[in-house]
């Protein structure tokens, strides 16, 4: 089924002497003066001053949403191209959870990015309403409030090919054996790419961070909010960094988790070959954990044993694809999620423990695609459409296939857990159909407060050296360290040292007169593998 971006008008605009009034009290931020009277910042302004005309239609969400009350849903209409504020139009999904506090104690909104490019926030306003305990202070003051960037599930999707064929497995083992190999998977990135433009090549210009962030800005107006609360992980951390720069004197406060580079040089092709090092760091995290605890699992008792399992495991799929669907790629993209998440740790060495003990069930569950999950097959492909989509605009890539066999053969020398299957992850920028942009300079500007960067030492997907990038480019702000640790999206962690700080940012604005250092959240437990708990292991997402 073929699936195009919604580009159609939507929204009604409102009448001439309301949108003057809006736009008289919605002056140029510090970011755009800075920037200069582009016409995307006027756009913006026009923008951000009919949302705030109109407000929110807040609604029962849809049923097959998932999100029941008291989480409401609407819609902010934007400009697909902000220097034509007047042109097509999209809607951008967003939905909230009021605060807990009651009036007395609301501090406005909270919105929040999970990452991506690509994630859906929309799940966001559940922390609320399930109390969560390391957010229950924070919903107590704000509303808590996700959204679908442009692209994403419910804001005008992206496509770039047909949701089951982009599941089929399995997939070409990423390690390539020849050239052969490789000319096999430049010509799919080749065809992805095309595939892109063909099904979803009116938005795809338009697909950028900057972009997304002037969208951050316009659902603040709408919200009838004159300053953004902000809480982004991952690469909602850079959507965070980009907005801080272009709008900074509306931003009240700004919390960045688990930070993307900023600098030019990394955003995109080099900040994924510096995630290829850090996610062989991180493996070897978790073999080492996996032969401590040999005991419950009996994988091998020393990280070398435990390598050599995982290069017999990869290569009996390489000959026969387990299950008949698991071959070398779709283990790979399973076996990632311990370098990413803590949580993942005992999970996926459960269902290695149960493969090895003559359980092939598990691992085919979870490292398999479900083909008759059609909902959720599209999701994951339009969520890789966004991903490919944002990244590809964003920056410039190399279009000289040398340079990228060059740079990809000499990393996976040294990281070779995940270096090819990212590099063919990423190849279709090589031939992208649309603009290519230069990113955002990240910097300080004009009336941004104190922003609050966390960050774990050892993470996988964001190396350390971004949150600390980020730190020296936004003057003011301060940098949380978690030590000897490398979960991905620390806030998520109980940690008193960083939940505690947490609060205090969000609740009275306050941040320690240093940077500080905290010592690691603690280390998973292991669980026993049997079948049924294998079985039923959950990853992270």
């Amino acid at each position: 089924m073929r699936r195009t971006a919604a580009l159609g008008a939507a929204g009604t605009l409102v009448t001439g002497t309301l949108l003057a009034g809006a736009i008289a009290a919605t002056p140029a931020s510090a970011g755009e003066r800075q920037h200069g009277a582009s016409a995307e910042a006027r756009g913006v302004r026009t923008a951000a001053a009919r949302a705030a005309a109109q407000g929110i239609d807040w609604q029962d969400c849809p049923a097959d949403w998932g999100l029941k009350t008291p989480i409401q849903c609407g819609y902010v209409t934007v400009p697909v191209d902000y220097a034509k504020p007047n042109g097509r139009t999209i809607k951008i999904a967003v939905d909230r959870a009021r605060n807990t506090g009651g009036a007395k104690q609301r501090q406005g909104s909270l919105l929040y990015n999970p990452g991506g490019p690509g994630g859906s926030g929309m799940r966001f306003p559940t922390r609320s309403t399930g109390q969560s305990a390391l957010w229950k202070k924070t919903a107590a003051a704000y509303d808590f409030v996700g959204f679908d960037p442009r692209g994403v599930g419910h804001s005008a999707p992206i496509s770039c090919v047909d949701p089951q064929e982009y599941v089929k497995a399995p997939k070409a083992d990423p390690v390539p054996d020849s050239e052969a190999d490789k000319r096999a998977q430049r010509k799919l990135a080749k065809e992805y790419a095309d595939g892109c433009g063909e099904r979803s090549g009116g938005l795809l210009p338009h697909m950028t961070t900057p972009n997304t962030a002037r969208d951050l800005d316009v659902i603040r107006a709408a919200l009838g909010e004159k300053k953004l609360n902000y809480l982004g992980v991952s690469y909602g951390t850079y959507l965070g960094a980009v907005y801080a720069t272009l709008f900074p004197d509306h931003v009240r406060r700004m919390l960045v988790d688990s930070v993307v580079n900023p600098s030019r040089e990394k955003v995109w092709y080099q900040a994924n070959l510096d995630q290829d090092v850090a996610f062989e760091t991180r493996w070897g995290d978790w073999k080492k954990w996996v032969a401590k605890n040999d005991a419950t699992y009996h994988i091998g008792d020393t990280p070398q044993k435990v390598q050599a399992q995982w290069e017999k495991l990869r290569a009996a799929a390489k000959k026969k694809p387990i299950g008949g669907l698991v071959g070398p790629a779709e283990l790979t993209g399973f076996f990632q999620n311990a370098p990413y998440y803590d949580s993942s740790w005992a999970p996926v060495a459960q269902v290695w423990s149960a493969y090895l003990a003559g359980d092939e069930k598990p691992l085919v569950e979870k490292a398999g695609p479900d083909l008759k999950d059609t909902a959720g097959n599209i999701a994951s492909e339009n969520g890789n459409a966004v991903y490919t989509a944002v990244e590809c605009t964003d920056a410039k890539w190399p279009a000289n296939w040398k340079k990228w066999d060059r740079d990809n053969t000499r990393v996976h020398a040294k990281a070779p857990f995940m270096t090819w299957s990212n590099a063919w992850l990423n190849l279709p920028c090589a031939t992208w159909p649309a603009k290519q942009h230069t990113p955002v300079d990240v910097k300080t500007g004009k009336g941004l407060p104190s922003v609050l960067i966390v960050q774990s030492t050892r993470d996988a997907a964001t190396p350390y050296a971004g949150a600390v990038e980020l730190h020296k480019r936004l003057k003011g702000s301060r940098l949380i360290t978690e030590r000897d640790a490398g979960s991905h999206g620390v806030t998520g962690q109980v940690n008193p040292c960083i939940n505690d700080r947490v609060d205090a940012y969000f609740l009275h604005g306050t941040t320690d007169a240093k940077d500080v250092t905290c010592a690691p959240h603690a280390t998973p437990e292991p669980a026993k593998a049997t079948a049924k708990s294998a079985s039923g292991a959950q990853t992270a997402s």
